[in-house]
């Protein structure tokens, strides 16, 4: 994703959606991690953020486990709130 900024802001609208549909807290949080990441790269890949060679990013050694784990809190977190919204309530 770090040539295609564009897909991060992809994977942050569809956490936006997941939250719009499930209206988890997780995907929320999921979503504005994602948003803020895909502005950070495209600002990298402008060379706004990195002036000479950003060839070695040791940022996304800290970026890439705090989305995953976002990622899979928010899509665990939507499927939990779709089953307590499922069951009954006796």
């Amino acid at each position: 994703m770090v040539a295609y900024p564009w897909i991060a802001f992809a994977v942050a609208g569809a956490f936006a959606a997941l939250w719009t549909w499930r209206r988890a807290r997780s995907a929320a949080i999921a979503a504005a991690l994602w948003l803020a990441y895909a502005l950070y790269e495209a600002l990298v890949l402008m060379r706004v953020l990195c002036s000479g060679d950003c060839n070695i990013r040791v940022d996304l050694v800290l970026f890439t486990p705090i989305l995953l784990v976002a990622s899979r809190i928010a899509l665990w977190g939507s499927w939990r709130h779709a089953r307590t919204e499922a069951s009954p309530d006796a």
